[in-house]
């Protein structure tokens, strides 16, 4: 009867190699688990932010806690004048029903021109404001273009737009278009005509220097490019993703 031959053991090179190996395998697994963590709590909670109104954003905080206090209210987008929303978009994002998420020809244009001009879609600007925090970094970039598919996935366009009109700052310690409708106009957003929601547009991003109620003639002359926007992708199409 033949006998089995037994494995030969391991060399000694070999066995200290497992031993070093073992650490690190053990750590590797351990952060696959915690990224997987991470991505799921991630994910539903832009997932229950489809339906829940998120919470006070960290630049808010920071802002109530130096000005000790801001302005805000929330207000539903259908609480809201149809130019509002309209005036949003022309001016921030005019391809923002035509993208998912990501302006690829902004992006090339942008690198084309160098740093000086900005790519960032209305869905990219959402998720800075409400998960991440201001400032130009690498880190924030890349996790900013990790969220943005996510809320693309889960919001519709017209929450973007809704969430993104709450949020905004309008000037020093107004936040959202119900509170920067009243400080400017001393009207609710329901109200707003085309011309104060383009003044309203026009005062971004930039809205601690521009003032929507005694607009400087940069302002007056960008509110009516927004205008002629609004009207324009009223007319072709590019509104219908959160309009109809």
């Amino acid at each position: 009867m033949a006998k089995h031959k037994s494995k030969p053991k391991p060399s000694l090179p070999a066995r200290l190699i497992e031993r070093m190996l073992t650490p690190v395998r053990w750590v590797w697994r351990w952060v696959l688990r915690a990224a997987l963590i991470v991505a799921v709590i991630v994910s539903a909670t832009v997932a229950v932010h489809a339906y829940l109104d998120p919470p006070r954003t960290l630049y808010m905080s920071q802002e109530a806690s130096r000005l000790s206090g801001i302005d805000h209210q929330w207000v539903p987008i259908d609480e809201m004048a149809e130019a509002m929303p309209r005036s949003l978009v022309a001016a921030e994002d005019a391809n923002f029903c035509l993208h998912w998420g990501f302006d690829m020809n902004a992006i090339r244009t942008a690198l084309e021109d160098g740093a000086g001009r900005g790519a960032s879609t209305l869905s990219q600007q959402v998720v800075k404001n409400v998960y991440l925090w201001h400032g130009r970094s690498w880190s924030r970039k890349a996790l900013e273009a990790l969220i943005t598919p996510l809320v693309e996935t889960f919001w519709s366009k017209q929450r973007i737009l809704e969430v993104y009109l709450n949020v905004a700052e309008f000037g020093e310690g107004v936040f959202g278009v119900e509170a920067a409708s009243r400080h400017y106009f001393g009207t609710g957003p329901e109200n707003l005509n085309e011309q104060q929601a383009g003044l309203l547009a026009a005062i971004l991003p930039n809205p601690k220097e521009r003032s929507a109620s005694k607009p400087s003639n940069f302002v007056r002359k960008r509110a009516r490019q927004v205008r002629d926007g609004a009207a324009t992708i009223r007319r072709d199409g590019r509104a219908a993703c959160f309009e109809d």
